[in-house]
């Protein structure tokens, strides 16, 4: 009997979907152990282990879906079968990857499909969650920027209230995409004890920043991600060929397999 998850933000969905499970309970094929209303929610859940198979929505708050599955911890890793209102070409995108991948509204026999796929896989070493990590690196550049000889800014402003805050450039962590919206990880200063991190929201998409920041100091570690070497502390290894990256205040960063490797290039060893 599989053990499921189902993380969805709208509870008409989450409802359905269990009506929709309910032949598969009755014929004790699976099991709704968990509930998430969002991809914070269903990230706890997943570090307990004991989910075989999450229903994942792809546009939740707190973390998409796929942000879940990128995040959680390779051995709490279950099957995914995402669930989505996205468009036919996103789909198509991602059947070759994931366990399967459902579209809103689908029905009773198309769950079972999902199901009987999920049964039917192989428990150990399956490669699917790979190639569906190696698909969100797809359209990763790998080329790290070179060092610039152009003249760098030295300060960021971005809104606050009614005024612009001015960001110093050293004191900026990571820029990172999430749910659509660019937001930047700053140290801020208080004049008592260590520096804390504060996240400010900002216009400037991640490829402009990387553009007019120092290519020596600022680097892409993936589509997502922009990180500045000054602050990072720590390269965890992670799942297929991927690092997890600490940097200081207790942040942390997922680089791509091909970043991971080409930042690895960058360090003296």
């Amino acid at each position: 009997m599989l053990r499921c998850l189902i993380a969805d933000d709208e509870a008409p969905a989450r409802k359905r979907l269990e009506r929709l499970l309910a032949p598969l309970v009755e014929a004790k094929r699976v099991e709704v152990t968990a509930i998430a209303t969002d991809g914070s929610e269903a990230l706890e859940r997943l570090a307990q282990g004991d989910i075989d198979l999450a229903f994942l929505d792809v546009q939740m708050p707190g973390a998409s879906g796929i942000d879940v599955l990128d995040r959680v911890a390779p051995e709490h890793r279950p099957a995914v079968v995402f669930t989505t209102a996205y468009d036919e070409y996103a789909v198509r995108a991602f059947e070759a990857n994931a366990v399967d991948y459902l579209l809103k509204p689908f029905s009773e026999d198309r769950l079972e499909e999902a199901v009987a796929r999920v049964e039917a896989r192989a428990q150990d070493g399956d490669p699917r969650l790979a190639r569906l990590l190696d698909y969100l690196d797809e359209h990763d550049t790998p080329a790290l920027l070179a060092p610039q000889t152009k003249t760098r800014p030295r300060f960021i402003s971005v809104p606050y209230r009614d005024r612009q805050l001015i960001i110093r450039v050293d004191d900026v962590v990571t820029a990172e995409v999430h749910d659509g919206i660019t937001r930047l990880y700053a140290l801020e200063h208080d004049g008592h004890g260590r520096p804390h991190l504060k996240q400010h929201l900002v216009s400037h998409t991640l490829d402009s920043l990387e553009e007019q920041l120092d290519g020596e100091r600022f680097v892409r570690v993936h589509r997502s991600a922009l990180i500045c070497l000054d602050h990072l502390r720590e390269m965890v290894p992670w799942f297929s060929g991927r690092y997890k990256l600490l940097m200081v205040a207790g942040h942390e960063v997922l680089a791509s397999r091909e970043r991971s490797r080409m930042l690895r290039e960058r360090f003296i060893s």
